[in-house]
């Protein structure tokens, strides 16, 4: 449009430009100046009412319908978390693995007890009462291994009969009239003085084993044998009673009839979640809590065939009332997988641990198995599992004897035939399970690159001198030793070691050795201060289940 009265043009809203500066001056007028500020502050004012008008809720609600992001800008983050799901994911395979192993590694502990023990210890007495025949030979009447057979031989029969003063019967009426809060804070007691008193007791009988077997020509530093011995049939004794109370409140629990206590005594595995995954864990303690879960695991499957053997004894052996227990059976056994795979899946996720780390606890275990029978190994498989998983078969093998003897009545010829028939498949069984966990520790060794472990030389340190100072050292021919055609073979025969070399009770083979391949290991300080004051960080092969203190490895 044109200005009626000057003529000018004027912009679109009406107003004319700026007038250009007067010819001849250089410099803009005070009216121009004034005229050309105006323009500009209208010209913001008139933007900022045009782009109020944009703000509708029309444009807002397209905005938001058509906004994009692109999740290939943090890349790393989302990759990491999809790693978390299929670990995740892969942790109940991958547990139930180790598990499966696990339990039929302490079957094996188990069955020992039952089936080649006695055997052991008849041909050690055999020996001993042979010895005058044929000459002593060695400085020692018993060879160590054989010491220590007899041992728990006399033990599982001094307890056995002790344990025939204790009535199951009026142990059972009595927890069965308690209330049922009274009985669910007797059972998280009963689980409580179990685990330390499997703590103590493995040690109690470690130090009747060694100071059976000690060289006597070393000097005495020691009680006696007759202290020991009387201190290791207290505790095999008054563990049997434990258990067997840990079997009679979970008796108790399955003949409830509205089931209150069995729901409460499950729900107590759940409380285990809460205690367990918001805590800080390393590979040492979730491999020392794998054990502890392998163990309670086995133990809660023997409790339930206990349980089982009572109630049918009281039916008559009734199979209509077996499957009447059948529910609850499978629903405590449910439960206990349940509680394990959520707790190893959290504690997995919240400290960033992958799900191969259980194949490096496998091969732990194996490599106990395979060092067990070394020809110069320094102890027995049974008390290897004690002493990793702190699951100890003999009181538990005390308490199952008990039972089956007050619950089966043998009677007549045809009734012995059974029962040696019966011996027979325990030992069939016994032979079969060790031969496939042998050939697949052997596998899972070879796996890991676990076997040259076996043969390299080992540094042994005399007590209360550092490692780095040797005493001496000597070439290990433990584990699976190699024929000249190649062939492996494992050898059980120990050979008696000289007087000067340092006792393998205290060092082990086991102990210096890591279970991963490459050998990688964390130190757990920082400082190097620090580290003169500390022992070096364990291994998985060092870890044990009473190692641990609280969620910290000293």
């Amino acid at each position: 449009r044109q200005d009626s009265g000057r003529g000018e043009p004027k912009t679109l809203w009406g107003s004319s430009e700026p007038r250009p500066p007067a010819a001849g001056t250089g410099q803009p007028s005070p009216q121009q100046r004034t005229e050309t500020l105006g323009f500009y502050e209208s010209d913001r004012g008139r933007k900022k009412k045009r782009s109020l008008s944009d703000l509708s809720l029309l444009r807002f609600i397209s905005a938001e319908l058509t906004r994009g992001y692109f999740l290939e800008h943090n890349e790393a983050k989302y990759t990491e978390r999809r790693e978390r799901v299929y670990t995740c994911m892969r942790i109940p395979k991958e547990l139930e693995k180790l598990m499966f192993f696990g339990i039929f590694l302490c079957l094996d502990a188990f069955l020992y007890v039952f089936t080649l023990l006695p055997l052991r210890v008849f041909l050690a007495m055999f020996r001993f009462i042979t010895l005058p025949c044929y000459g002593l030979r060695d400085r020692r009447l018993l060879q160590p291994a054989q010491v220590c057979d007899m041992l728990k031989g006399v033990i599982l029969v001094i307890c056995y009969f002790m344990m025939h003063y204790v009535d199951y019967s009026m142990m059972y009426h009595l927890i069965r009239g308690q209330s049922v809060i009274k009985l669910y804070i007797i059972y998280n007691m009963l689980e409580v003085a179990d685990r330390l008193i499997s703590s103590f007791g493995q040690d109690i009988l470690d130090a009747l084993y060694w100071t059976a077997t000690e060289p006597k020509e070393r000097k005495r530093a020691h009680i006696g044998v007759i202290p020991h011995f009387i201190m290791a049939v207290l505790y095999v004794f008054l563990h049997a009673i434990l258990i067997m109370v840990q079997a009679t409140t979970l008796n108790v629990a399955f003949n409830s009839h509205n089931k209150s206590l069995l729901t409460i005594m499950m729900s107590n595995n759940f409380v285990e979640i809460k205690g367990s995954v918001f805590k800080k864990f390393e590979k040492n303690n979730l491999f020392q809590m794998s054990n502890s879960d392998i163990k309670e695991r086995f133990t809660n499957y023997v409790l339930l065939l206990i349980v089982c053997l009572r109630n049918m004894e009281q039916f008559s052996w009734n199979p209509d009332h077996f499957w009447v227990l059948f529910p609850d059976v499978c629903m405590v056994v449910a439960s206990e997988i349940a509680v394990d795979i959520v707790k190893h899946a959290f504690i997995t996720k919240f400290n960033d641990i992958t799900a191969d780390v259980y194949s490096e606890y496998r091969a732990s275990l194996a490599f106990d198995l395979v060092s067990s029978r070394q020809k110069n190994a320094y102890t027995d498989y049974s008390d290897s599992v004690s002493r990793r998983m702190g699951f100890i078969p003999l009181p538990l093998a005390v308490l199952l004897i008990r039972v089956v003897t007050s619950s089966i009545k043998v009677q007549g010829v045809l009734a012995y035939v059974c029962v040696v028939l019966f011996y027979c498949g325990l030992i069939s069984l016994k032979v079969l399970n060790s031969i496939v966990l042998l050939g697949k520790s052997c596998q899972y060794v070879k796996e890991a690159k676990m076997e040259e472990k076996l043969f390299n030389p080992v540094p042994a340190a005399t007590p209360g001198k550092p490692g780095g100072k040797q005493q001496g050292t000597f070439k290990s021919t433990q584990g699976i030793s190699t024929d000249e055609n190649g062939s492996t073979s494992v050898t059980n025969q120990p050979v008696h070691q000289k007087e000067n070399m340092p006792s393998l009770l205290i060092t082990s083979n086991s102990d210096q050795f890591l279970t991963t391949p490459d050998g990688e290991e964390k130190d757990i300080s920082q400082d190097s201060s620090e580290l003169k004051h500390r022992s070096a960080k364990k291994d998985l092969l060092e870890i044990d289940r009473f190692t641990i203190c609280g969620n910290r490895i000293d």
